[in-house]
Formats: C-alpha cells, sequence, structure tokens
C-alpha cells in the first residue's frame, strides 16, 4: 500500500509538470497578452519597463522555467489584476469562503442525495421513486444560476425570510459553529446538481444489488431489512456511487463563478474567468496546478477507498487497481 501511494504521488508530480507545460504554451500561444493597448495603451517606454518588471520581454521557455522555478517553493507570483498582493495570498483569502461554500455542499448534497437514492431504490415505481427521479433530473437539467434566480426571487424578494447575499465568517472556517441564514440559498442553489448525481446513482447502484442473487440469498436466510441493507446491498453498492461521486469534490471545492456572482460571495470562483480574460499568467498557473492537484488527490483518495468497501480490491506498486 505504501509502495503505491508513493508511486502515484511521484506520478501525480510528472502530471503536474505536464499540465504546467501545457497550460503555459496554451497562455502565450493566444494572441495579445495582460498588458496589450486595447487593454492599458502605454507608451512604449512604460510597456517595455512593464514587460521587464514581470519577466515578459524574456522567451517563453526562459519565463516557464523562470515561473516554476519559483512555484516549487510556492512561491507563484503576483497577479496582475491585484499587483498589491501575491497570488499564494490572493488564493488562500478567497479559496478559504469557496472551501467553506464547497464543504457545506457536500455535506448537504451527500447527505441527503445518497439516502433519497437508497429510499428510492427500495420503493421503486411508487410516488417515493417518481419524486426523486423529478429531483434529480430537475437539478440535473436546470442550471445552478436559474435555481440561484429562482431562489432569490421567492426567499429573498417577494417572501422577505433570507437576505439577498453576502457569506458571514464562521468562527470555525473549516466546520461552521455558527449557522448563518445568508448561507443557505447559496448552498442549496449549489448543492442541487451533486444531490441529484448523488441520489441517481445511488438508486442505480443500489437497485443493481438488491437484485443480485447472494441478495436474494441473505433475505431466504431470513436475515432483517437493516441487516441486508447494511452487510451486503450499501457495501457492494458504494464502489460505483465512490466512481461516479468522487469526481464531483473538486469542482464543488474551487467554486462556482456564477454562485459566488449571483450571491455576493467573496470567493475564488470569479477568478477562474477574470483571469483568464485579463490574461493574468501567475493567476491561471495557480489556479490550473491547483485544480490538477485536486483531481490527483480525489483520484488517489478514490483508489485507496474502493481497498476498504471490498477486500478482493488489491492495489499493486505499478499504480493499476
Amino acid at each position: 500500500m505504501a509502495r503505491y501511494v508513493l508511486g502515484r504521488l511521484v506520478s501525480l508530480v510528472f502530471v503536474l509538470a505536464v499540465v504546467s507545460m501545457i497550460t503555459f504554451a496554451l497562455m502565450h500561444a493566444v494572441p495579445g497578452g495582460p498588458f496589450d493597448e486595447q487593454k492599458q495603451p502605454l507608451p512604449p517606454a512604460a510597456k517595455a519597463n512593464v514587460l521587464r518588471k514581470y519577466g515578459l520581454d524574456k522567451p517563453v521557455w526562459q519565463q516557464y522555467l523562470n515561473y516554476m522555478s519559483h512555484a516549487v517553493r510556492f512561491d507563484f507570483g503576483i497577479p496582475y489584476q491585484q499587483p498589491t498582493t501575491t497570488v499564494a495570498k490572493l488564493i488562500a483569502n478567497t479559496w478559504k469562503v469557496s472551501f467553506q461554500l464547497g464543504f457545506l455542499t457536500i455535506l448537504v448534497a451527500f447527505g441527503v442525495g445518497i439516502p433519497l437514492g437508497i429510499y428510492a431504490a427500495y420503493h421503486q415505481n411508487t410516488w417515493i421513486d417518481t419524486i426523486v427521479t423529478f429531483v434529480a433530473t430537475l437539478g440535473i437539467t436546470v442550471p445552478n444560476f436559474v435555481i440561484a434566480m429562482w431562489l432569490l426571487l421567492i426567499f429573498a424578494a417577494r417572501l422577505d425570510w433570507l437576505p439577498m447575499g453576502g457569506w458571514s465568517e464562521p468562527k470555525n472556517w473549516l466546520i461552521p459553529g455558527v449557522f448563518s441564514k445568508d448561507w443557505i440559498m447559496p448552498v442549496l442553489a449549489y448543492a442541487l446538481a451533486p444531490l441529484a448525481v448523488a441520489a441517481r446513482y445511488t438508486r442505480s447502484s443500489v437497485l443493481d444489488v438488491i437484485r443480485s442473487d447472494f441478495v436474494r440469498t441473505a433475505r431466504a436466510k431470513g436475515l432483517g431489512h437493516q441487516a441486508i441493507l447494511w452487510r451486503h446491498v450499501l457495501r457492494n453498492a458504494m464502489i460505483p456511487m465512490v466512481t461516479v461521486l468522487g469526481v464531483e469534490i473538486p469542482n464543488l471545492l474551487t467554486g462556482s463563478i456564477f454562485i459566488e456572482t449571483i450571491f455576493r460571495v467573496p470567493g475564488l470562483g470569479k477568478f477562474f474567468v477574470t483571469s483568464t480574460f485579463n490574461r493574468d499568467y501567475p493567476m491561471i498557473m495557480a489556479l490550473v496546478l491547483l485544480i490538477a492537484l485536486l483531481w490527483g488527490i480525489t483520484y488517489l483518495a478514490t483508489d485507496l477507498i474502493y481497498t476498504r468497501l471490498d477486500p478482493r480490491i488489491r492495489l499493486d506498486s505499478q499504480g493499476s487497481v
């Protein structure tokens, strides 16, 4: 197991290196730059000084090597859109809020979606299953910004039950210690899509398992409903569920441009778009590397969870399952 984890971490380093090279090449392959005359009209001498200050006057390969030599020391440079701070500080300050939003969203989406999927599977073709299927279809097909606008119109504009936006700072940023009303609508709007995915795939996985021969055998032996559910059904249904739901976590933890903009949440999501439009090279590189790192860690954690759910699964040192 230790050799497998070490091998995956080493391969993750190579993946990050390849991702950084591709991202850096694509950024500079697109015509234009962060200090074009159309965006910031500057005299030629002033523009030359700015390019020299940020190292943009050097060849692309040299810029890449200079950037990565600092990035391995967790120095990701200065963002062009906010030159009074650093990329690391900007991400640390804004990702904290996006992480709070994503963490609460994961709790709601998986904490509600998985039980709904189980309940719908055990009551197939009933009105309960119909409602769960309808909610799942709604969450998958309707964009989250449309859900956000509905929530604002109903609960904020019409009923005046909830504030229009904002995000209060909890005492404990990892596990909020005090419930705040301004978290309700952003979390609900952000959680509906992953909740729908969780409910739909849980229902499908549980249905496949409860139709299996070993479940029929367990029932014939006289095992109770709860024993069959916890010992046989969920343990076998969790593997495809982990595969599908695991990929939702990096997306939720890195913020949403729509949710954060609509509800005025000061998170990281807006920088995904603004950095691209402004050609903020240091910010783009840092965000891409952050996302790639989260995806790599998530896939590693998923493989490790497989071994806990099914003892027949073994991980070899070559990195295969």
